[in-house]
């Protein structure tokens, strides 16, 4: 998906570390020289085992520093700091596990570090590795520590990867990237969002069998982190309630992590007084009518669990809506999808509803990308095009306003 976007005049910096996922850096590189960046590589030493300096110099036009001390007197000993007052912007892609640590550490033993380290521009991380280093205590806390500093952190995309597993790990493809670099630059404070409280709930929630089981579903919370992001970048002061995801929050959000349905209303309600309420999350319908204290061991014959309903979050915040308020839910369908969405936007009394059907390629649990219908209260209906989805989120955001 290459779009025409508004780069022109941008000052960029290209961190590649030492990752299989090196080779997609060209790739990134030409994509934003051809939307009109100015784009000064960097690389680790470990990166050059990868692709050459050769070739992001010839894409560039520019000499790619590797090393701290540099090889002659001529490049500069002060360069990091020339280079980190010179960015608007510095993208590390791919991010290794090995970078990210000595980032949210304050090493600095490469030139790429120790330009990080000098920046006074933005930083845009992008992870790459193996989806249980990904995963990994160790990586989770670098990264919370990086978002600390401010630093943005695009998450990794899931598929296959270099070791032969499959999960989440993969570098976003340049295209991906690229749209979230021009999101990064284009997200301008928006004078009908600066200082309202939006309220944004994402990711699935899990409902305890026992102490080893729960039943959920296949939201990863992406969607409703874009959404996040996306309104706290045009100035509001926003809330995000997260049921269980891989996700690290985005940079000036307040976070709030849940585990089930309950915990999800409870915390809702503490903040549903928000001006604007985005119900992104995939809130289960049904959870256990009892949860066992302890491991239910296997016997002979079949188990039946008995369900009971859980809190309609959705219709809770509809019925107490106050004048002014404006509360947009999603639904996610598979048959008789605008039906169903409509039935809901008005029952549940609506402003908005989004409507994905997953049968939809590129759409649904577990995309970079999402295809929505957005129906209004008043009648209006509008299909956005397959979009990133840091994109539907400023779609959804543009209209609701």
């Amino acid at each position: 998906m290459s779009l025409p976007l508004p780069l022109t005049g941008r000052k960029l910096l290209l961190g590649v570390c030492g990752s299989i996922a090196a080779y997609k850096a060209a790739e990134l590189l030409r994509l934003l020289k051809t939307s009109g960046a100015d784009v000064q590589p960097i690389m680790t030493p470990g990166a050059t085992r990868f692709i050459s300096p050769l070739t992001l110099g010839t894409l560039s036009g520019r000499d790619v520093p590797i090393e701290i001390f540099p090889d002659t007197p001529a490049m500069g000993w002060t360069r990091h700091v020339e280079l980190g007052l010179w960015a608007d912007l510095f993208i590390i892609a791919p991010a290794t596990a090995d970078t990210l640590a000595k980032l949210a550490h304050g090493r600095c033993d490469s030139m790429l570090t120790a330009t990080a380290l000098s920046a006074r521009c933005p930083i845009l991380v992008c992870p790459a590795m193996d989806h249980d280093m990904f995963l990994h205590p160790a990586t989770r806390a670098n990264l919370a520590t990086l978002a600390s500093y401010g630093y943005q952190i695009m998450p990794p995309e899931h598929g296959p990867l270099a070791s032969g597993l499959i999960g989440q790990g993969r570098l976003p493809e340049p295209e991906h990237i690229l749209e979230r670099v021009v999101l990064a630059f284009g997200a301008s404070p928006n004078p009908a969002l600066v200082g309202r409280r939006v309220l944004v709930t994402a990711g699935p929630t899990r409902e305890a069998i026992d102490p080893v089981r729960f039943i959920s579903n296949r939201s990863t919370g992406t969607m409703g982190y874009a959404l996040a992001a996306a309104a706290a970048a045009a100035g509001a002061e926003v809330t995000l309630i997260s049921g269980p995801t891989s996700l690290t929050p985005p940079a000036g959000v307040t976070t709030h992590f849940t585990e089930s349905a309950a915990e999800m209303a409870e915390a809702v309600f503490t903040y549903a007084d928000a001006d604007i309420v985005i119900m992104a999350a995939a809130v289960a319908d049904y959870t256990p009518a009892e949860r066992s204290e302890t491991k239910v061991k296997k016997q002979d014959g079949d188990l039946t669990l008995v369900f009971k309903r859980t809190t309609d979050i959705l219709a809770s915040l509809g019925a107490r809506k106050r004048a002014g308020q404006v509360l947009v839910g999603f639904a996610l369908e598979t048959d008789q999808g605008e039906a169903h969405a409509k039935d809901k936007l008005h029952r549940k009394n609506l402003d908005w509803i989004v409507l994905n059907d997953m049968t939809e390629p590129g759409a649904g649990f577990g995309t970079q990308t999402n295809r929505v219908t957005m129906l209004a209260r008043d009648g209006r209906r509008e299909d956005l095009p397959l979009m990133s989805k840091p994109e539907v989120a400023a779609a959804i955001l543009a209209r609701i306003l």
